[in-house]
């Protein structure tokens, strides 16, 4: 284990971080001290989708492919008096406010950030999202079934923003006022999902046990609750090449789109050119559709 004197100290926002192992590979490319640089490149992003929530983190503490990974609830100990914490359920969760925290989290190995759905001692959910789950690695048929999708919300006059999950899913934000509740959303979700299963029986599925699933897509309306989490918009993922979770055009979703090609290698010069997608988009309002579903 290294020692303090082995540590390189590092100054952010007028606070001192150790960095232990900065040559430490993460990925076969990337070093510990080049991750958090990337991490100083998407944290004006990244920090907007964790900030003021429950995080969960998963860390790796040899980098990618070890199996000794584990997600961590509970913000680790000792803490820099500058880490933010808010407890939920007993748990004392991160709030992940700043470029200094998000460092010392990278220092420690945490190659992943999953934010609660709503903000910390709120209840509303902050915006919706569904995960669109395929039942083997390599779907082709995957932007399709996200196409279908995307065009029936558009049909309900609903703007949404689809996004790589960085792994093998894509998920869909909508941007939403925050007055709905957890249950109107996934009232909401259950109504989409079912629909999509009845118009396309060979394509998707709501069946949770994925060894049930065969080939269908899962459309997991679920996941979005009180206490559950997804991966943020912008965190990195702890798979081959490092890729991000991005969020994307719809004309973007086509066949060829792949999760690796948004990674921390080529992220920021697509965040240059692109901004923030799910800004772009106004808070929707969702009345008339749970009118028709209560109706």
């Amino acid at each position: 284990m290294s020692s303090v004197t082995d540590k390189v100290p590092l100054i952010v926002e007028g606070h001192e971080i150790l960095i232990s192992n900065p040559n430490k590979p993460l990925w076969p490319k990337i070093k510990k001290v080049d991750y958090l640089q990337k991490l100083v490149q998407i944290a004006p992003y990244l920090l907007r989708y964790c900030k003021n929530r429950y995080l969960t983190t998963i860390r790796y503490p040899h980098g990618y492919g070890d199996k000794t990974y584990f997600y961590q609830k509970n913000c680790p100990e000792p803490r820099p008096s500058f880490v933010k914490t808010a407890k939920l359920h007993e748990i004392n969760y991160v709030n992940l406010d700043s470029v200094a925290t998000l460092l010392w989290l990278g220092n420690l190995a945490c190659l992943e950030f999953h934010p609660s759905f709503h903000y910390i001692d709120q209840s509303f959910p902050a915006e919706w999202v569904i995960d669109i789950d395929p039942s083997v690695e390599n779907e082709p048929r995957l932007m399709d079934a996200v196409l279908c999708i995307g065009e029936l919300l558009e049909t309900l006059h609903i703007q949404s923003v689809p996004k790589t999950s960085g792994a093998t899913g894509v998920q869909i934000v909508i941007p939403i006022i925050q007055k709905y509740s957890f249950d109107q959303l996934r009232k909401a979700g259950q109504f989409i999902s079912e629909y999509l299963v009845h118009k396309y029986p060979n394509l998707f599925t709501i069946e949770r046990l994925k060894k049930n699933r065969g080939h269908l897509i899962y459309i997991d309306y679920l996941q979005h609750w009180q206490g559950k989490t997804l991966a943020a918009p912008y965190t990195p993922r702890a798979r081959e090449l490092a890729p991000v979770s991005t969020p994307l055009h719809w004309h973007e979703v086509k066949k060829d789109l792949h999760p690796k090609d948004f990674n921390l290698l080529n992220i920021e010069e697509r965040l240059k050119q692109e901004g923030d997608l799910i800004q772009k988009v106004k808070p929707q309002q969702l009345d008339h559709l749970l009118e028709h579903i209560s109706n």
